[in-house]
């Protein structure tokens, strides 16, 4: 950043910075709770996938989405991205990996 940087760009982009800080705690909180459920379906003998609660889940995101402006499309392919992940860690609790 220089010094002729316009006050309001370094505003805009220290919010842009605290916003990005919230996503990665909250995203680092929600994978905890996911683990704990990992571990609690591994102990169950549960499948590690839902796909019936994953699609409520899809459905939800996208209305929340809509609602709040932003491309359900978008919201689609952020949750199947964590899915995929919160799935694979589930494969491995459910293996004796985790």
């Amino acid at each position: 950043m220089t010094s002729s940087t316009p006050p309001e760009l370094v505003h805009l982009r220290k919010s842009i910075d605290n916003i990005d800080a919230a996503l990665v705690h909250l995203l680092a909180e929600r994978f905890k709770t996911t683990q704990e459920v990992g571990r609690l379906k591994a102990k169950l003998s549960m499948p590690p996938s839902d796909p019936s609660r994953e699609a409520a889940q899809l459905r939800r995101l996208q209305t929340l989405a809509q609602e709040a402006d932003l491309d359900p499309a978008f919201a689609e392919k952020f949750l199947s991205f964590i899915l995929a992940e919160v799935i694979q860690h589930h494969e491995e609790l459910a293996a004796g990996e985790g």
